[in-house]
């Protein structure tokens, strides 16, 4: 396998902090209106994430919000139990509607832009004239709470709706149920209007508008899902579930999940797709979902470059797992399948500025752990919490950081030491001083052994494994079993060299391979006798085959 990987579902790029709980989201274009339970609406701009203006009318919290379809209006509902019909240029409140008797919990306005509808807790759907302010048509085909009521995106003589009573409905303009009941609590329709998903608990199906035909079956790994959404090309669907984003694709054969989006520290209150994924939490926070395109380039000297990210950190290979794992200085931890070339996973987490950074599969959980103002920060990312922070209390320059492989200790390699701490604890579990200057991010760990590589070229190793006792150097025996896992790139850190890096073996000096290219200067690297995995300040990993490579 010769692949260079550019994830096509990229990182959280933009958080948006803000001083009410935002619990409504609706897009058009270069537009996001959020709604508070403050009763306020903002607008932004989803390029700058500046505030544009504020829209306060309402007096209890907005829970739902929609765009004309020219983005000339926007409709809100609130808990107040009005609808208000907005002039987006004015900031103005062209028109109020009232006679819901509870919480209105839903609204849409049609493609013409002549009817708005209105979903709320007191049962029914309310369609009203938007130009007379009129009730035109009240529907009690549900009976109970109304969870969300949406026009069809092409024909404004349409609507679909769900319940509280497990049940999604179709209607004309007049009232009149059209095709059958179909199960489910919550329903989101594409924006072609070709297909629409309707989903309860764990589970959502996508069908065919027209003949009612199941598209794909999808199922949330954990729990209920509590919001979903389509992409604008029909081709993706995302999902909640509390505070964790999931991203299915939905033209594919066996759908299931293939981006893990995590983020947001709290219950994620709405999400919804523009050119970029959106969703607001509990967490006080609206964040935004790049969407990249995807990218496999074979290894060579006259391929483009690829698209810019953040500058690789971290790498690590876990072929056992069949994995790869890298992180950038943006926090963002990936996980590569090393025979497909494909990103299975993106978790975004909330370090910035990082000056170090590893991460390691643990037991099925993914620990992250990043250096950063002189402190070491343990993370994991499928829990989505902070697991340990260290103050290293330190003022030599950082040079490398690993987690073992059993997610027990965190070890940190500078310029006159290597240290090591308990993620369980935070405390000191050992500590080496060195005689000899270390090569950058040279450090090895093999459970609780652990090597480094010099600038003389010579290895020394400690086992730090000994409770209540210093580090135990290695002896010569013990330095020739140092893991294949990491490779000394020749001048690869000194970008004025035009030379091609030449990877040699760290214990025999043997020279392997040689980079050359878009890919002849990686940042960082590690090899396990197979498999090289390569980062670059690009954005870029490289995962190479080395056994096929030097075949060939």
């Amino acid at each position: 396998m010769v692949k260079g990987l550019q994830a096509n579902w990229e990182p959280c790029s933009h958080t948006v902090s803000l001083d009410y709980l935002p619990l409504a989201l609706a897009c058009w274009k270069g537009v996001v209106a959020a709604g508070f339970n403050s009763g306020n609406i903002i607008l932004l701009s989803s390029v700058s994430q500046v505030h544009m203006s504020a829209l306060s009318r309402h007096t209890s919290l907005v829970k739902s919000l929609a765009f004309s379809s020219d983005g000339t209006y926007l409709v809100s509902g609130s808990n107040d139990k009005t609808i208000k019909f907005w002039d987006i240029q004015t900031g103005g409140v062209i028109r109020t509607f009232c006679g819901h008797t509870s919480r209105v919990c839903s609204v849409s306005i049609s493609l013409d832009c002549t009817t708005i509808a209105s979903g709320s807790d007191d049962g029914t759907i309310r369609l009203w004239d938007i130009w007379t302010g009129e009730c035109c048509c009240i529907i009690k085909g549900h009976s109970v709470a109304i969870n969300s009521v949406n026009f069809s995106p092409t024909n404004p003589q349409l609507l679909i709706s769900a319940s509280d009573n497990h049940t999604v409905q179709q209607w004309n303009i007049n009232g009149y149920q059209i095709g059958p009941t179909i199960e489910g609590d919550n329903v989101a329709s594409s924006l072609d209007e070709t297909c629409f998903i309707s989903w309860r608990g764990r589970m959502a199906t996508v069908q065919n508008s027209s003949s009612g035909g199941v598209i794909a079956k999808l199922q949330a790994p954990t729990t209920y899902l509590e919001h979903c959404c389509f992409s604008s090309n029909g081709k993706f669907m995302a999902g909640t579930v509390d505070h964790t984003i999931y991203v299915w694709d939905i033209t594919s054969s066996d759908p299931h999940p293939i981006r893990t989006l995590i983020g947001h520290m709290d219950y994620i209150t709405s999400l919804t797709f523009s050119s970029s994924l959106i969703s607001s939490s509990q967490d006080r926070s609206i964040k935004f979902w790049q969407i990249g395109p995807t990218s496999m380039d074979s290894v060579a000297t006259n391929t483009e470059s690829p698209l810019t990210a953040a500058p690789i950190k971290s790498v690590s290979l876990q072929a056992n797992n069949g994995i790869a794992i890298s992180s950038d200085s943006a926090g963002v931890v990936k996980t590569w399948d090393i025979f497909t070339g494909h990103c299975k996973t993106s978790f975004c987490t909330p370090a910035k500025k990082i000056e170090w950074g590893e991460a390691e599969l643990v037991d099925g959980r993914l620990i992250f752990g990043w250096c950063s103002g002189r402190k070491i920060h343990i993370w994991d990312t499928k829990k989505g919490e902070l697991l340990q922070t260290v103050d290293v209390r330190s003022h030599f320059l950082a040079m490398g950081l690993r987690i073992s492989e059993n997610g027990s200790k965190v070890y940190l390699l500078d310029d006159k030491s290597i240290r090591a701490w308990s993620i369980q604890t935070g405390g000191v579990a050992g500590e080496v001083r060195l005689e000899g200057e270390p090569l950058f991010n040279s450090l090895v760990v093999d459970g609780s052994r652990v090597w480094v590589h010099f600038k003389d070229l010579k290895i020394q190793g400690w086992d730090f494994g000994f409770t209540g006792s210093a580090p135990v150097p290695l002896s010569g025996s013990s330095l020739l079993s140092v893991p294949r896992s990491h490779l000394y790139f020749i001048d690869c850190t000194r970008v004025w060299n035009t030379e091609p890096s030449r990877v040699k073996n760290t214990v025999t000096g043997e020279e392997v391979f040689r980079l050359t290219g878009k890919y002849g200067k990686p940042t960082v690297a590690q090899w396990d006798g197979q498999y090289l995995i390569a980062g670059y300040d690009s954005g870029a990993v490289l995962v190479l085959d080395l056994n096929q490579v030097i075949s060939q």
